[in-house]
């Protein structure tokens, strides 16, 4: 688990700069489009849909881009059919990639997605091979600032939160999947800000990497991102503490 707290203050830091808010928001969009074909588009019934609503209002997406995204996706516009794919990969040193993906064309995201992994010295895996360590988790952001402990703790769990732990600056709140919503709807009730929210998977075994180690992985994993098909990738290699404070500048 250690650094993916900060790590998503830092992600979320990158998206709301102007040269990456377009890219981002083409991925909230699929996201909240194939959220309410999958649930419909009421978003007190889909909380998928509130969640990836509320991702997309965090990096200040305009309301009507997300009213079309939502109606797109319930029916009621025309416009491409997104399809989720999971791939499975292999980085340098050995760490573990699982890279999801909407597309309105398999071979071309297939294509995009192994050419990227070869030239950054990884490569595709069979299904299988690396999602058995990956688990779906609600991760929680707070700032260590805005909530004690005690209180915090004390909210999170009786919402349904599986633990709080502190990391660095910021609490990691985690839930299971279908108690995000209620757990951060607890810490709004009470006052308590959040700086981000979000379905992610977190592996059960983490690699520690040295510095250039991790900033090549990173590299990998920047270049996966910047497809407008993919949507998120998870890997299973600690952030050095060095490279953090280096990001978060």
């Amino acid at each position: 688990m250690s650094g993916h707290s900060k790590w998503a203050t830092i992600k979320r830091k990158k998206a709301a700069t102007d040269s990456a808010r377009s890219r981002i928001f083409t991925k909230y969009l699929r996201e909240i489009t194939i959220a309410a074909r999958a649930g419909g588009g009421d978003l007190d019934s889909n909380p998928r849909l509130r969640t990836a609503v509320g991702a997309a209002k965090g990096v200040n997406m305009p309301a009507a881009n997300i009213e079309r995204a939502i109606k797109k996706g319930a029916g009621g516009l025309e416009g491409s059919h997104y399809e989720e794919i999971m791939y499975e990969g292999y980085g340098l040193h050995g760490v573990a990639l699982l890279i999801e993906c909407a597309t309105d064309n398999r071979n071309r995201t297939a294509g995009e997605v192994r050419h990227t992994l070869t030239k950054y010295g990884g490569a595709m895996a069979e299904a299988g091979s690396v999602s058995y360590m990956f688990k779906l988790r609600g991760l929680i952001v707070v700032d260590r600032t805005a909530a004690d402990e005690e209180l915090l703790m004390e909210v999170a769990l009786e919402a349904g939160a599986d633990d709080v732990l502190g990391e660095g600056d910021s609490w990691a709140v985690l839930t299971p999947p279908a108690a995000l919503e209620a757990v951060k709807d607890a810490l709004a009730a009470k006052s308590i800000a959040v700086q981000s929210a979000e379905l992610t998977r977190i592996a059960s075994m983490q690699i520690p990497l040295e510095l250039k180690q991790a900033e090549s992985l990173l590299r990998l994993v920047d270049a996966l991102e910047d497809s407008d098909d993919v949507q998120k990738v998870h890997a299973n290699f600690v952030l050095p503490d060095e490279l953090l404070a280096k990001l978060a500048d």
